[in-house]
């Protein structure tokens, strides 16, 4: 009796043992994705408002001059800013993105004075990529009339690309100092600047369409001023901040030397962001030529503006998610980038279900936000099943993709994103939009399978990364830039 109850003893005690341990690691884990949950939501939530606030400066400039009630300069300026997105900002908006990737790992790795260096580079670079973009908006008119669109139109909206131009030089230089606060978790500045610069924004844009009597010109030249306000705030914080000292931005020889690696990361990096934006323009380009253009047009309008309007919220996830997972690759935890990976895709699933269910609760109603005519909104209330998908879609996508710059994809994500929409959903928008008559909801169902086809390849990659691999080639690619940069100032 006496050896059966200690060997019972014997038994008890491990398994205690082992049940206490097994229960201090879960609440390890969940204390560790809470953790990371916070970093994550910190950095996203302001994000969202810098997003939101740099875009509302075109919304309200068309906004002021829709309120002139000169119909041909309305049109001309809608026509310019969607020309302006594809062939300008969103060429440089990509290319930025290689910071994500540069300075996000080498801040992780503790090597602040890259992060001068990148960022100078960077500066360098979108200016000099702004000279072929101005000359392109010199010929919008020509362009445009081309695409068999109105001449007046297309000639209103070359004189307000045309003064757009000095923002866009503004625009380039403020990308980069925003990735470079961004990769450094230092938020606040950039949520003050962008907030500061679209308050006075109004009033600015107020005067010159109105006061001054200079119209779109003058709505064009507002948003130029307050990019370049935005760029000035940020430079003197940037200048005199104390946290900014170690990362000092310093135009020198060891910049341009970063050139070639930085071209390696932006080139790909632009390509990603441009194949994903320009396909949904072509789809308006489309509709075009459905028959009744006017309601096939309008729908997708609404729900392309309806999407863009949810992006800020994914892409803002995704540049936390850039940030957190190059900063720890830099810094060699690969453990640590992976946690932050599944906190980030998390994070996407919940958004896709609360937007989703909402949408699908105000069906009915959503088309009110738009247009009054009964048609319109019964139309948008027959394609919110597909806009839920879309938005569902696009929350996975800003939180893969922030994980793809973050950990230096970007070739991939580009390769991924033509084959996504140029090898299957634009070709399948045609066939069920025009051979199966399926109209704009046949040209979404086809941009969504590119959607679609987009998170399920760039979900396989992330799976499939080794994050030690990554963490290994993120510090020699470092060691191997220091090397060669302090040889080449040797020399």
């Amino acid at each position: 009796m006496e050896r059966c109850r200690e060997m019972g003893n014997e038994v008890t005690t491990p398994l205690l043992v082992l049940r206490k341990k097994s229960e201090e690691e879960s609440d390890e884990k969940v204390n560790t994705f809470m953790e990371e949950l916070n970093k994550v939501s910190w950095m996203a939530a302001p994000m969202v408002a810098v997003t939101v606030s740099q875009y509302l400066l075109q919304v309200v400039s068309l906004m002021m001059v829709g309120h002139l009630g000169i119909l041909v300069s309305f049109s001309g300026v809608a026509i310019a800013m969607s020309f302006a997105e594809v062939t300008g900002f969103s060429v440089l908006l990509g290319m930025a993105g290689a910071m994500e990737t540069l300075c996000g790992q080498t801040y992780g790795a503790e090597e602040f004075g890259k992060l001068g260096n990148y960022t100078c580079c960077a500066i360098l670079t979108l200016i000099a990529v702004c000279f072929p973009i101005s000359l392109v908006w010199t010929l919008t008119d020509k362009i445009l009339i081309m695409f068999s669109q109105d001449t007046a139109m297309s000639h209103a909206a070359r004189e307000y690309c045309i003064y757009l131009i000095p923002g866009l030089f503004g625009y380039a230089i403020l990308q980069a100092l925003i990735r470079y606060l961004q990769t450094q978790s230092m938020i606040f500045p950039m949520v003050f600047s962008s907030i500061t610069s679209l308050l006075l924004h109004i009033p600015i844009c107020w005067i010159l369409v109105f006061k001054f009597g200079l119209g779109h010109i003058g709505a064009a030249v507002a948003i130029g001023i307050s990019y370049w306000l935005n760029v000035v705030c940020l430079w003197i914080y940037i200048k005199y901040s104390p946290a900014c000292q170690i990362t000092k931005i310093v135009f020198s020889t060891s910049a341009l030397l970063s050139l070639p690696e930085f071209l390696k990361y932006a080139i790909p990096s632009g390509f990603m962001f441009c194949f994903e934006w320009w396909s949904f323009e072509l789809l308006t380009l489309l509709a075009g030529l459905l028959p009744n253009p006017q309601l096939e047009t309008s729908v997708l309008s609404v729900c392309l503006n309806t999407t863009t309007l949810h992006y800020f919220i994914p892409y803002a996830v995704g540049a936390s998610a850039s940030t957190r997972v190059s900063n720890e690759l830099g810094a060699g935890n690969p453990k640590t980038a992976k946690g932050a990976v599944r906190v980030v895709v998390i994070i996407g699933i919940a958004e896709a279900i609360i937007v989703s269910t909402f949408f699908l609760c105000f069906r009915n109603i959503l088309g009110y936000a738009y247009s009054n005519d009964q048609q319109v909104v019964d139309y948008i209330a027959d394609m919110v099943p597909l806009l839920c998908v879309s938005v569902s879609a696009d929350s996975l996508i800003g939180a893969l993709s922030g994980i793809a710059r973050g950990g230096g994809f970007q070739q991939i994500g580009a390769y991924v994103n033509l084959g996504a929409y140029y090898l299957v959903g634009i070709p399948l928008g045609l066939l069920l939009g025009f051979h199966f008559q399926l109209n704009a909801k046949g040209l979404w169902m086809g941009t969504l399978s590119g959607s679609v086809s987009q998170v399920i390849i760039l979900a396989i990659v992330t799976a499939l990364t080794d994050w030690q691999k990554e963490a290994t080639k993120a510090r020699e690619r470092i060691v191997e830039q220091t090397i060669k940069t302090s040889n080449a100032l040797v020399v």
